[in-house]
């Protein structure tokens, strides 16, 4: 009410202009469409949401992810002795290190994700609201392209793992088996965590992604 009536008395100069057929029926139109975005407002919130869930998973559908088979190092490695797989132990250690430092990372990002949907969500009947006046309609519009923007992420962290199991799932660090075990296992490690800084970098930059693709957000 606060919004239509704040748009009545910017765009109407008097009241004797209000009492016009026309400009009567639009305030009332517009005060009618914005009191069902308010009331149906969790409708309209999940269904942008399930389109968007709808593209992951065609993405994840396309992507064959579930093809994808499980990385096998050289059998050298298996045939070391207890004084070699001293280095080997120590790369493996940092390496797990670094990667469940970047995993959690990684997974913190995605999960503020969903925080910022329930929060836009259970905020979205005010920012609607603001389509019941003319000039503050923007409000609306502003926090609906960035809704989408929010819902698009997915899409992006999406494709992102995607790549990244590309990737992964055949490492050329480990397919000469002349080097010794210890420079093998240290460049399929070195070569894991880069994929996954460039995996974690492009989650974080979702956001910056579909602002800058989609003018969004």
């Amino acid at each position: 009410v606060l919004f239509f009536v704040m748009g009545v008395v910017k765009t109407c100069g008097s009241f004797t202009e209000l009492k016009k057929p026309e400009m009567a029926l639009k305030c009332f139109v517009r005060f009618i469409l914005a009191q069902a975005a308010v009331m149906y407002g969790m409708e309209l919130m999940t269904a942008l949401f399930r389109v968007a869930q709808g593209m992951i998973s065609t993405i994840m559908d396309s992507s064959g992810l579930a093809d994808l088979s499980a990385t096998t190092l050289p059998t050298i490695i298996e045939s070391v002795g207890l004084i070699e797989s001293i280095p080997l132990w120590a790369i493996t250690l940092l390496g797990s290190l670094f990667i469940w430092v970047l995993a959690l990372v990684m997974i913190l990002t995605v999960y503020s994700r969903f925080f910022k949907l329930y929060i836009a969500t259970a905020f979205a009947p005010v920012p609607l609201a603001s389509f019941a006046g003319q000039p503050s309609s923007s409000i609306g519009v502003a926090f609906l392209k960035s809704y989408a923007a929010i819902c698009l992420e997915g899409c992006v962290i999406v494709l992102a793992c995607v790549i990244f199991s590309a990737f992964a799932s055949s490492p050329p660090a480990i397919a000469d088996s002349s080097l010794a075990p210890a420079t093998i296992v240290w460049n399929y490690v070195g070569e894991l965590i880069f994929n996954m800084l460039v995996l974690v970098g492009s989650i974080k930059m979702s956001d910056r992604l579909i602002r800058e693709l989609m003018g969004l957000g």
